[in-house]
Parts: structure tokens; C-alpha cells; sequence
């Protein structure tokens, strides 16, 4: 068993997956399906959709490249003419491919859309991921719109540290280092500094004050840790090295780590032409993105070195949602 489907097996004893959570056994855009996941539902291609061409965008990162295959390639299953565009750039370059029809679609993160977008501050994102989430589908239907809903996983800043480090302290979480702070080395970004969700919200909300902040670049935050460059570093929740290195991510119980869903935002237009089968088949191969499993997708393109496509794929194989 890979760990991949060790994943998936762990989260269908919680919850069985199901196309938008739905038990009709009418629905023709999925069937039941034993695959990597016996609960899973295999998409099945609707002759009506191949008359329908959508373009799938991402902006220009490991997560959103491995997302944007697997939306693609997911929809492709359900009969969708299917284009790519991935590699696009910033969020706001994602946006704007999307309003001047450049592609129909690509995922965002809920609190990036709140705040660059709709100029939210960080600490007024609420920290429930369904309210964000609200939030930032009313923004984005100003603008003609659709903000798909989103997935169970949020790809958020977080404090973690080594499990010898976590020994040694005896921490679990970001409360736990005040007293010992002035002791320790913390590691961020270079714009970690001025963001409530990163050392200035340890410093107002914490009242935490290391002893020594050290910038690094982004690709070296899980580096530091290792090396012993640092003692506590922010980081992603869906980081791959996370796993792989058993590093702990610290508790927030003061919620200063505001949720970062993604939600796949569609042109209406788009929509409308896509029918009902889009969003059912988003939503079904969405149902199986937790935390876990995207460190363990990131981890493949980030560590082991695969193709996003390829990774996409054998997620939606692995899980049972096309063989």
C-alpha cells in the first residue's frame, strides 16, 4: 500500500466520499467504484460535456500546479474538452487571465483572495474556514464570478519544530514558548517581520520575543530546522517536508493563522456553459484533499522529484476517482 491510499484508507474511516455529498443514484457523472478507496466514486464521461472546451489556469507554485492537473484532469474524465495554462504567475496575474476570459478557471486560497484582492486585513479574516471562505465568494460574484466550494485542507502559515525540539521543551504549542523564547532561534520570510500571521502576531497576540530572528528564503524554512540553524520556523501546513522530516506543527490557540482554503473560482459565464457536471466533479475529487494528503502530493513533486501531472494523476487513480 502507498502512502498515498495509507492516506486516503485513514480518512474513509472517518468519511465516505461521495460526488457533492450526495447518495442519488440517478447522478450519470459518477458510479461506484472500489479503486484505491472503497467509498470513492468513480467520475464517469457524460457525452453532453464534449461539447464544452474549459481552460484551466494556476499561479506558479508546487501546490497550484499539482491542483490545476488535478481539476484538468478530472474533468477531462467527465467528457470536458480540456486546456491548460498553468505557470501563471502572481495571484493578481491569475486573476486577471481569468476576468479577461485568458482561462475559465484556477484555484485560490480564501485568505489570499481576502486580502489581496478584497484588502482585508490578516487579522480580520475570520478564523472559521467556511465564514473566509463566504466572505470571498461574495467578492468574487461582484465581479461575475463563481467561487467553487473548498476544500477540507488550508495551506496556512504555522510554527513548527523539530520533535527533539518539541522533546526537549516539552511545547505542543505556540503558548507553550513564551517563557523560553528568549532562549531560541525562530526562522521566517523576509516579509515575516511585518505579518500578523507570522512573527508580528507572535510578538502582539503571544507576547513572544526570540531571542534571534533569522530570515531566510522561503525554499530553506524546513532547511534550518534540520541543520539546527533555527529552533522554531514558519512554514505551510501542507508542506512535504513536514511528513518526511516528523516535524511538529505548533498549536495556535490564539487562531492568528487565518484559514487558506483553496476554492476553484470559475468565470460565471463559464459555469453556466459547463452544466452541472463541473462543480459535481470538482467537489467529489476535492472530498479527499486533506492536510495529510496534500503534504504527501507536495512531498512527491518537492522531495521524490515527480511531475505534477504525474502526481495528479495517481492521486485521482489511487483514490478511486478515474482508473
Amino acid at each position: 500500500m502507498t502512502r498515498l491510499i495509507a492516506a486516503l484508507a485513514a480518512l474513509a474511516l472517518a468519511i465516505g466520499l461521495g460526488a457533492c455529498g450526495s447518495s442519488d443514484n440517478n447522478d450519470k457523472s459518477t458510479s461506484s467504484s472500489g479503486g484505491g478507496n472503497a467509498n470513492a466514486q468513480t467520475i464517469q464521461s457524460n457525452p453532453a460535456n464534449k461539447k464544452v472546451s474549459v481552460t484551466i489556469g494556476s499561479k506558479n507554485f508546487t501546490e497550484e500546479f499539482i491542483l490545476g492537473n488535478v481539476y484538468a484532469q478530472a474533468l477531462q474524465a467527465a467528457g470536458y474538452k480540456v486546456k491548460t495554462q498553468l505557470n501563471l504567475g502572481s495571484e493578481q496575474i491569475a486573476l486577471k487571465a481569468l476576468k479577461s476570459g485568458q482561462i475559465d478557471a484556477y484555484p485560490e486560497y480564501t485568505g489570499t483572495a481576502l486580502t489581496s484582492f478584497f484588502k482585508a486585513k490578516t487579522t480580520d479574516i475570520p478564523t472559521d474556514p467556511q465564514q473566509a471562505y463566504q466572505q470571498a465568494k461574495a467578492g468574487f460574484a461582484k465581479s461575475g464570478l463563481t467561487a467553487l466550494p473548498p476544500t477540507p485542507f488550508t495551506d496556512s502559515n504555522a510554527l513548527a519544530v523539530t520533535q527533539a525540539t518539541a522533546d526537549k521543551l516539552g511545547v505542543k504549542s505556540i503558548s507553550d514558548l513564551k517563557a523560553k523564547a528568549g532562549d531560541l532561534t525562530f526562522s521566517g520570510s523576509p516579509e515575516c517581520r511585518q505579518r500578523q500571521d507570522c512573527l508580528l502576531g507572535l510578538q502582539k497576540f503571544y507576547g513572544i520575543n526570540p531571542g534571534k530572528f533569522t530570515v531566510v528564503d522561503p525554499s530553506l524554512r524546513h532547511e534550518v530546522l534540520q541543520k539546527g540553524q533555527a529552533d522554531a520556523s514558519f512554514v505551510f501546513t501542507t508542506d512535504g517536508q513536514i511528513k518526511a522530516n516528523k516535524e511538529v506543527l505548533l498549536t495556535d490557540p490564539k487562531n492568528i493563522f487565518p484559514p487558506y482554503n483553496i476554492t476553484l473560482v470559475v468565470r460565471d459565464q463559464a459555469v453556466q456553459k459547463a452544466g452541472p457536471d463541473f462543480a459535481k466533479t470538482i467537489a467529489l475529487v476535492q472530498k479527499g484533499m486533506t492536510t495529510q494528503v496534500m503534504q504527501e502530493l507536495n512531498s512527491r513533486v518537492d522531495l521524490d522529484k515527480q511531475k505534477p501531472a504525474g502526481v495528479a494523476k495517481e492521486y485521482l487513480t489511487e483514490s478511486g476517482y478515474i482508473k
